[in-house]
């Protein structure tokens, strides 16, 4: 950014000013507005063991104290502390499976909160249980109107709050789901959000909707009439609540559904991050005892809680999100409850076409290949879902156990929360010639396409769970530059300035960072090529060989000295013969020759080893701090480097492709030096700051797998997610000492969390 306010403001007003900011900001001038303290002595000096204590002070209870209330005349416990296994969110994933279906919970509690778009802006969703016809509120913060005599000298009036809400007992995460356990009135119930992820299934991945599972059932041995009620509010369709929406009950294959849009749509483009074209999608499968309604929101909810059912009437009198808040119901009467749970599922989406633009041209989602209609994926979707239950469940006790077995119930936390935020920065659309192609958005940061430093960071997770996905995201990226106009000859940045637009740079201005980029993908489609077929590997070598091979040679004229160049922390700062960006080029020229040898180009492929091997010797040599004790920030203390520091995240590429360049010396050294500098929670990024990246944390935690600090670190960030006070969706970029937010929320560079999984991944 450039405003000229935002250049005089000082630290302290800056910094509340990033507080509240909910529009994107730019990841290189972040850092003038955050007014972050620089790395202390005393800081600096905090032992190991102060980290674990913060981590077993707030981590996941195995008991909560409990009060009493009473439920049908009798006495049940009700917790004072929610237990919230195994880690407590900072923010709680709801529908997370696509940029423009992104809705979070900034709490712990179902009841009292309002879910949100990760930007902030409202998406209203609300549930209310009616027992014996009492109701109570169970998930949201709605109103009521209501006719009741309210000390109004004897006059009815309208009752805004609502008197009862469930008592919630527990939260449990896993990687694909969020479960909120309540009780009250001698009923239990289970709130159940699942975002399926789908690795290798393109038709169920391309499908940008969500499952929410209500199960309710008798905990007191008693029969119990109770009805449901949910709601979406006009708020899912945009961040701007003077926007104009219409909408329509929609009956369709067994499936009664809500559609709501903006009145003037306007086609790939964005209205405060959300989509200003497409559908919202709210649905449940038709059944006895299902009504709707649509209104204004607490006449609605009013209706629910006084009759136990809706109108089945729609409001046709459109207007603005803020004009009487409309809102959108479903309720369920599930008759009298005695022995067995009883489940309804209910579906949130969101639907548009086309998905993006690619150098002018608007591209389908990949789900139009497989479906006609939305209509159509919305009933597939409503069908496959206890399926999509199993294999969820499936996929989770696999994350669950590998991260269990790498790094314990601490790193079982952190994918736990990353997994969904990864894939949901992802879209699949069918490419200009119909084979299928992912884009990623850097959500709240730049807000460009598919940013090759924001996918090579969340590119673990893919390398673990799913490498076909990793090549479809470097799809787009490597046509670009062998057919689409960039014009440089290393690595572009991103493929365009502003999501969903990926207009590309043909001009050659956008924000370089030569040799980070041409590494980054030099380096992805390396790893790639380790975990797929060899007949594959070899295909995909020689197809790209051509532009993969114009970057090498773009690193060769560059090392093993970079220069002056901008780097993926750009917040930072450019920075001079950098010893971190060096290393990074230096193993993507390694595994230019792991490509080379795919491709059968045995020539360039010694060539390539032979150079790598050259640039490492001076790498080592001149890196060094004169103490001996650890890596300088730049080659040979330039620049005022000598006693500097800073995390070597970038030597994580040697052991994910087995490239072995960094020496054992080096690694031990490191480990040791990490150890003493790490802070309450976690490993400074670099002097003179405080702040960290926590998939650069779990990246250097993958390198030093086999020293204790790799564990440390894994705990640290554990303590840092699970206690920091900004309740967003999980923040890539906080302080080491506060736990605080610096900056950024719900970017899918927490695919990196991956890191010690991708190293598991077979080959």
């Amino acid at each position: 950014m450039t405003d000229d306010k935002h250049e005089q403001a000082s630290p302290q007003v800056a910094k509340d000013q990033v507080a509240k900011e909910k529009d994107t900001v730019s990841r290189r001038d972040f850092l003038r507005w955050s007014g972050i303290a620089g790395l202390s002595a005393t800081a600096a000096a905090w032992l190991p063991d102060v980290a674990a204590a913060v981590a077993s002070s707030v981590g996941h209870a195995t008991g909560a104290a409990t009060g009493l209330s009473a439920f049908g005349g009798k006495a049940e416990p009700v917790p004072l502390n929610v237990l919230a296994t195994p880690i407590r969110p900072p923010a709680v994933p709801l529908a997370v499976r696509q940029p423009y279906l992104s809705s979070w919970l900034p709490s712990t509690l179902l009841p009292g909160t309002s879910p949100e778009f990760w930007q902030g802006s409202k998406t209203g969703m609300a549930g209310i249980i009616r027992i014996d016809g009492t109701s109570y509120l169970f998930m949201g913060d709605p109103k009521l109107a209501l006719t009741v005599p309210d000390g109004n000298h004897g006059k009815t009036h309208t009752l805004q709050d609502f008197p009862h809400a469930l008592d919630q007992t527990a939260l449990r995460m896993t990687p694909t789901r969020s479960r909120f356990e309540l009780q009250g009135g001698g009923v239990g119930l289970v709130v159940e959000f699942l975002s399926p992820v789908e690795p290798g299934d393109l038709r169920r991945q391309s499908i940008p909707m969500s499952y929410v599972t209500v199960t309710a059932s008798s905990i007191d041995g008693r029969s119990h009439h109770v009805q449901l009620y949910l709601d979406i509010t006009g708020g899912w369709a945009s961040g701007e609540d003077e926007q104009q929406i219409t909408w329509a009950p929609v009956h369709s294959k067994g499936i009664q559904a809500w559609a709501v849009e903006l009145k003037t749509p306007t086609p790939l483009s964005e209205q405060k991050q959300f989509a200003a074209w497409g559908t919202v999608v709210w649905a449940t499968g038709e059944r006895d005892g299902l009504t709707f309604e649509s209104g204004e929101d607490t006449k609605v909810r009013g209706r629910f809680v006084e009759h136990g059912k809706l109108s089945n009437r729609n409001d046709t009198d459109y207007r603005s999100i803020d004009d009487r808040w409309p809102a959108f119901g479903l309720s369920v009467d599930l008759g009298q409850l005695e022995g067995s749970a009883v489940a309804t599922e209910f579906i949130i989406g969101q639907v548009r076409t086309p998905s993006v633009s690619y150098m002018g041209k608007p591209l389908r989602p990949l789900w139009t290949r497989y479906f006609d209609a939305w209509q159509d994926m919305l009933a597939f979707f409503h069908a496959d879902a206890t399926a999509a239950a199993q294999r969820a469940g499936s996929l989770d006790a696999r994350i669950t156990r590998d991260a269990r077995v790498t790094g314990g119930t601490t790193y079982e936390g952190l994918c736990t929360l990353a997994l969904r935020q990864a894939y949901g920065g992802t879209e699949l659309v069918e490419g200009p010639d119909g084979e299928p192609w992912a884009f990623l958005k850097e959500i709240s940061s730049d807000g460009n396409v598919s940013t090759v430093d924001v996918v090579y960071p969340a590119s673990p997770v893919w390398i673990y769970l799913d490498p076909a996905y990793l090549r479809l995201l470097l799809a787009p990226l490597l046509a670009y530059a062998e057919k689409g106009g960039w014009p440089e000859k290393f690595a572009e940045h991103d493929l365009g300035s502003a999501y969903p637009n990926a207009a590309g740079h043909n001009d050659g201005k956008e924000e370089d960072m030569p040799v980070e980029e041409s590494g980054n993908m030099l380096i992805m489609v390396a790893a790639y090529l380790r975990r797929t077929s060899a007949p594959e590997a070899a295909a995909f070598a020689r197809m790209h060989y051509r532009i993969l091979r114009q970057w090498a040679e773009y690193l060769s004229a560059n090392l093993p000295d970079p220069g002056f160049q901008n780097q993926t922390d750009d917040f930072a700062g450019s920075i001079a013969h950098s010893v971190n960006l060096a290393l990074k080029g230096i193993i993507a020229v390694a595994a230019m020759w792991q490509i080379a040898t795919a491709a059968n180009q045995g020539e360039d492929a010694a060539r390539y080893e032979s150079l790598a091997r050259q640039y490492v010797a001076y790498w080592t040599k001149h890196a060094q701090d004169p103490s001996d004790q650890h890596l300088d920030l730049t080659y040979d203390g330039s620049g005022g480097g000598d006693n500097t520091w800073g995390t070597l995240y970038n030597a994580f590429a040697d052991r994910l492709l087995g490239t072995d360049l960094v020496p054992e010396r080096v690694r031990k050294e490191q480990a040791a030096w990490y150890a003493r500098m790490s802070n309450a929670f976690g490993l400074p990024l670099q002097v003179p700051h405080s702040y960290a990246k926590s998939d650069w944390e779990l990246f250097t935690a993958a390198w030093l797998s086999d020293f204790p600090i790799a564990q440390q670190l894994v705990d640290r960030v554990y303590a840092y997610a699970n206690t920091t006070p900004d309740r967003v969706a999980f923040s890539d970029l906080y302080s080491t000492v506060t736990s605080h937010r610096v900056a950024f929320e719900a970017r899918p560079v927490q695919g990196g969390i991956f890191a010690p999984l991708a190293l598991r991944a077979k080959m």
